[in-house]
């Protein structure tokens, strides 16, 4: 049953992050290069709720930029609890009488259905007052648990505050609820901090209501899906679960990883069909792949469209703004930072090209580079249909190649070339004959000499 009444989300941001020892705040700490906070909020944001609140407290700056105004925050000063966070979302809130979900920023991979079956079991026709979003993990640990009969639930009990009956349940507490907005406020508003943390805990609110005769029912989901991150080895931990789930996507999809353990993919990494992929590559965020496309060793990329047919690689860096037409290539040792390059274009080894348009067909040669910048300014390199540009070259911009026009090897070259013109610029070759041998001679005479 999916309902039309309005969703609001709570999220839960105002934590002090210290097991990470940084300066990040701990839910921008990023996974596949996407801050974990971002990683919720997208999930969110696919059921189009109306309001949105993240409870901010320690470094909030950083997450009022991150958000960059998709949410509005509501801050907690001083810290008494999770359910003395949630009331601080009450003025954002207020006049909202929709569905509320409470999540939290540092579990980010909670999947939307599980929102949504939480929503869903919030509006069933036995009205519970609470939603309680469960699960069993292999070791119950310090977690809450959470008393059942059926899937109504009877009490919610921290750890620190349970019997040794009730640590040996199983199903322990996520953390994460859903209210209508109506009951949520009514309830925390008789939370008390009469507990041993001395803290106003959220759970208190299952309790209430079923002191009151209302029911609250359980939803459960996997563990993997409600795991917190609260330091760099669980946060490494996550990284390593959510690239193992994007491989078998990628393999599923129809790309072939040759070792895939070895491929590391961003969060919006989109690859075509038939895509190969060899060891240790690595994408950045913004990399849209075509088909057909061959990915060689050791290759960084970021920022780069990669159109059907292309080779790159090995030990090449496609950087933002590289844009490949079909069955362009980029070879060993090949750089490119805002290039294009169009149709069976190549640049095939040890070259560089930043700012740079490079038309159909162009052929670069070994060891040429784009001069673009000057110390203050960046300047463009455009480079004409079926081009050839002669090994260790330097093209110095602002300068226009033209099509089928020829650079010699070894040319520093600074003004346009005409279509169809060969540019040479080389110093005049000086010849003295014998003159090698005579040095030769000189210097192992002197040498033998100072050995005397």
């Amino acid at each position: 049953m999916t309902t039309n009444r309005p969703i609001a989300a709570i999220v839960l941001a105002a934590g002090k992050g210290t097991r990470m020892k940084s300066d990040l705040h701990k839910v921008l700490h990023p996974i596949a290069g996407r801050p974990m906070l971002l990683h919720l909020m997208a999930r969110v944001d696919a059921l189009s709720p109306a309001k949105k609140v993240v409870i901010v407290g320690d470094k909030a700056d950083q997450l009022e930029t991150a958000l960059g105004g998709s949410a509005e925050l509501a801050v907690q000063d001083p810290q008494l609890g999770t359910g003395h966070a949630v009331q601080q979302a009450e003025g954002a809130l207020a006049g909202f009488d929709g569905d509320v979900l409470i999540l939290y920023g540092d579990v980010p991979f909670v999947p939307t259905a599980t929102m949504q079956s939480m929503i869903d079991r919030l509006n069933a026709e036995d009205t519970p007052a609470v939603v309680v979003l469960a699960f069993e993990p292999a070791d119950p640990l310090q977690y809450g648990r959470v008393i059942t009969d059926g899937d109504r639930v009877t009490k919610m009990v921290e750890h620190k505050d349970a019997t040794d009956a009730e640590r040996a349940v199983r199903l322990c507490n996520s953390g994460l609820m859903a209210a209508k907005a109506r009951d949520l406020f009514a309830l925390l508003a008789r939370v008390t901090d009469d507990n041993a943390a001395k803290e106003f805990y959220l759970v208190d609110i299952v309790n209430i209501a079923n002191a009151d005769g209302r029911s609250c029912a359980v939803v459960t989901t996997d563990p993997n899906d409600v795991a917190g991150i609260n330091s760099r080895a669980e946060l490494a931990t996550a990284e390593a679960q959510w690239q193992a789930f994007k491989r078998e996507e990628a393999m599923a999809g129809g790309a072939s990883l040759r070792a895939p353990d070895t491929v590391w993919f961003s969060w919006d990494t989109e690859l075509g069909r038939d895509v190969t992929i060899e060891p240790n590559v690595f994408f950045g965020p913004g990399v849209t792949v075509a088909d057909n496309v061959t990915i060689r060793a050791n290759s960084h990329i970021e920022g780069a469209s990669i159109g059907a047919g292309c080779e790159i690689g090995p030990f090449a860096r496609l950087r933002p703004g590289t844009v490949l037409e079909e069955k362009a290539k980029i070879g060993n040792f090949v750089e490119t930072k805002k290039a294009h390059l169009g149709k069976g274009a190549k640049a095939n080894h040890l070259t560089y090209l930043g700012d740079a348009t490079v038309g159909a067909g162009a052929n670069i040669g070994a060891g040429t580079i784009t001069c673009n910048y000057d110390g203050y300014f960046k300047y463009q390199t455009v480079i004409g249909e079926n081009a050839f540009i002669g090994s260790n070259s330097a093209l110095i911009a602002p300068v226009t190649i033209g099509r089928d026009a020829i650079v010699a090897a070894g040319s520093a070259v600074s003004r346009d070339v005409g279509d169809g013109d060969l540019r040479m610029v080389r110093a005049e070759q000086l010849v003295k004959p014998g003159w090698a041998d005579r040095f030769h001679d000189t210097m192992r005479k002197k040498k033998a000499a100072e050995k005397k």
